[in-house]
């Protein structure tokens, strides 16, 4: 169920990225390559569940409740790395701002 929760996340993504490509200011392509990356991971741990003699995809509502708090981290760690990269420099104005009012003070 994780695999499927984190594949349905990076399709949904990757469709935002390329319909909405004139906003590359989100860098949403970040966002999908996190996802497709943690979908292979748990496309190569499914293999390894088989080879063990286990199904592939645990359906379960732990697995489920595990890959809702995957897109979680994926969407926390894409609002981060929005946040330091700052395309629309709106902290480097906010900053610039304040520093220009603490000098002329």
């Amino acid at each position: 169920m994780c695999l499927v929760i984190t594949a349905f996340a990076a399709v949904i993504a990757t469709l935002v990225w390329y319909f909405k490509a004139n906003r590359r200011e989100l860098h949403l392509e970040v966002l999908a390559l996190m996802y497709w990356g943690a979908s292979l991971m748990w496309t190569v741990d499914g293999f390894y569940c088989v080879k063990e003699g286990q199904p592939f995809l645990e359906m379960t509502a732990d697995n489920a409740l595990l890959g809702l708090v995957i897109v979680l981290c994926g969407m926390i760690a894409w609002t981060v790395y929005l946040v330091v990269k700052d395309p629309k420099n709106v902290f480097a104005d906010l900053f610039l701002r304040r520093s220009e009012k603490k000098s002329q003070s």
